[in-house]
């Protein structure tokens, strides 16, 4: 397959409008990427020549400075044309995003690091998927650092990846189980990608294990140390920033299914139950919408904590419960059309199983809104 041939823009123009150029070339692709699990490995170079690699990151610093509204559009836009490029992008984009919002309302210190990401255009890994409240792998204290083992699963875009955001436990004599976190360069000879990604939906987003078998992480590479098990603002301002745009892409996702569905269904003959099945599945993408909205409203509070996570979670269950409810319907009112590959649907369907997965699923979200509403606490409850 040729790879996608697209001239530079500014990162400061519209980002729907460059992510909609770049998604009607994707679409091409989508669908045989798709079928072979083929990771959209030209769709990432198409990205960082079009300067969406560094949109996130300030101007001062070289960046685009494009806010997580803006981003979250931007990755809506892609989700309608290639939904793997966009939930494998989300990643990146998130690992942007939260130490842009440090650096501009925390004084943190990454200013190297989004630099770097605007200079060099490097791709940014998280491994969210296996390195939640809990942590995931083993540091051993080492002479001048911490040897680190552990396997990474659901890494993202792993296969065009610079450096992977991750973390491991530590058992501190003083202090007890604590979780560290670094970033890794996928370039370590003690880094390696286990290529296991075979999956229902999101077959070409590449999001392979990754295995660490010894890299040595200096101690002063190490970003932050907290407790094991428990919140911690930085996770607080994760959740605040992540999870509304992995989540835009969901929505992106179920606006293309609807889409394909009327298409379809105005092919047919005029048929009543046809007209309740479009309007039911109007009413449960408008939930979604709504609820996508309502996750950004709560990033612009600026207010990283329980409350604020509490918000985003809600909003990321609904999004969740409301997309796949609308996908769903949507192959209902495509009727038997919708069940062939060619019409783009059915992949759909599929892509949009990956709502359920991501942090916090419905039973630790719903003791979290619960210990909430009765004033209990929450810090161990993810």
């Amino acid at each position: 397959m040729a790879a996608v041939e697209l001239k530079p823009v500014a990162t400061s123009g519209d980002l729907v409008a460059i992510a909609r150029r770049l998604g009607q070339e994707f679409a091409k692709h989508a669908a045989e990427m798709d079928e072979t699990d083929t990771f959209v490995a030209t769709h990432y170079e198409a990205l960082k020549a079009a300067g969406l690699v560094e949109a996130g990151v300030p101007k001062e610093l070289g960046g685009g400075g494009h806010g997580v509204d803006e981003l979250a559009a931007m990755l809506r836009e892609l989700a309608h044309h290639c939904s793997s490029t966009a939930l494998a992008f989300s990643m990146h984009t998130h690992q942007v995003a939260i130490p842009a919002w440090r650096w501009a309302h925390q004084k943190a210190p990454v200013e190297p690091l989004l630099k770097r990401i605007a200079a060099e255009r490097i791709i940014i890994l998280s491994s969210g998927g296996s390195d939640w409240i809990a942590g995931s792998g083993k540091a051993e204290k080492v002479e001048g650092g911490y040897k680190i083992t552990g396997r990474k699963v659901f890494s993202s875009g792993a296969p065009a990846g610079n450096l992977l955001m991750t973390s491991a436990l530590y058992e501190s004599p003083e202090e007890g189980p604590m979780v560290l976190h670094f970033g890794v360069p996928m370039t370590s000879p003690n880094v390696r990608i286990i290529p296991v990604w075979k999956t229902l939906g999101m077959r070409a987003t590449g999001s392979h294990d990754v295995m660490i078998e010894g890299h040595v992480v200096p101690d002063a590479a190490v970003a932050l140390k907290r407790k094991a098990g428990e919140w911690h603002l930085v996770f607080h301002t994760i959740a605040m920033i992540a999870f509304p745009l992995i989540y835009s892409v969901y929505l992106g996702v179920a606006e293309s299914a609807r889409d394909i569905a009327l298409e379809l269904a105005r092919k047919r003959r005029p048929d009543p139950h046809v007209t309740q099945l479009a309007g039911r599945m109007e009413t449960e993408l408008r939930g979604a919408q709504m609820a996508q909205s309502a996750m950004l409203a709560a990033v612009r509070g600026n207010k990283p904590g329980p409350e604020t996570t509490n918000e985003i979670m809600i909003g990321r269950h609904l999004v969740a419960k409301h997309t796949i409810a609308a996908v769903e319907l949507a192959m209902e009112t495509a009727g038997g059309a919708g069940f062939y590959r060619a019409a783009g649907l059915e992949r759909r369907f599929r892509d949009i199983q990956g709502a359920r997965f991501h942090p916090m699923q419905d039973g630790p979200q719903a003791t979290f809104a619960g210990s909430i509403a009765l004033g209990q606490p929450v810090d161990r409850v993810f």
